[in-house]
């Protein structure tokens, strides 16, 4: 890998690697794809370093950790939600001021009709054989965005509700409600 990352010479690409991989442990190739598409989506939206985004990652594998640490969308902050449908997908878009409704995001996607120009690539991404990652990460930097196809989309905005917090009638523990439920979602559950 270190041959690999020797051959970039975009400071700021050889920065959110770095950053990544001590976050994720190792450079992935999902983990890269994250790099890729979280700056195919700060071209996209024009949001600045620092500047607040939500991410909706269609996969738990790997893409996520690039958007949190690159861009500090976590699941505890709400900058990040995932649903999994397992699919190389994120939607982004930027924040928006209080009682807007609606904002525009921008979905990207890993694009199987295009990653077939490059064969290890594609026979990683299809599981049709065992890949290292050092054979497809060279790919993916020769393609650049040319991997990858997006859409502006038009994203629902939920009103925020008011907090309320109440206490379990069978544990006796505080919990969000988030209508009148009398009991926690752990008593519920049992």
């Amino acid at each position: 890998m270190d041959e690999i990352i020797k051959q970039i010479t975009d400071p700021e690409l050889l920065s959110q690697i770095e950053r990544v991989v001590q976050f994720h442990g190792y450079l992935a190739t999902g983990a890269f794809i994250g790099i890729q598409m979280f700056n195919i989506a700060k071209r996209a939206l024009g949001f600045q370093d620092g500047e607040r985004i939500y991410v909706t990652c269609e996969t738990y594998n790997c893409i996520p950790d690039a958007f949190q640490v690159l861009a500090g969308a976590t699941i505890g902050n709400n900058g990040m939600r995932i649903n999994d449908s397992g699919k190389m997908a994120v939607v982004v878009n930027k924040q928006v001021p209080t009682g807007v409704t609606s904002a525009r995001g921008f979905r990207i996607y890993l694009d199987p009709a295009k990653t077939e120009k490059y064969p290890k690539l594609h026979a990683w991404y299809l599981n049709t054989e065992k890949v290292p990652h050092e054979d497809v990460i060279p790919e993916l930097l020769k393609a650049g965005d040319g991997v990858y196809s997006y859409e502006t989309i038009d994203i629902a905005i939920p009103v925020k509700s008011t907090k309320c917090v109440k206490m379990c009638e069978a544990c006796g523990e505080s919990f969000v409600s988030h209508g009148d439920e009398v009991l926690c979602g752990t008593c519920t559950d049992t």
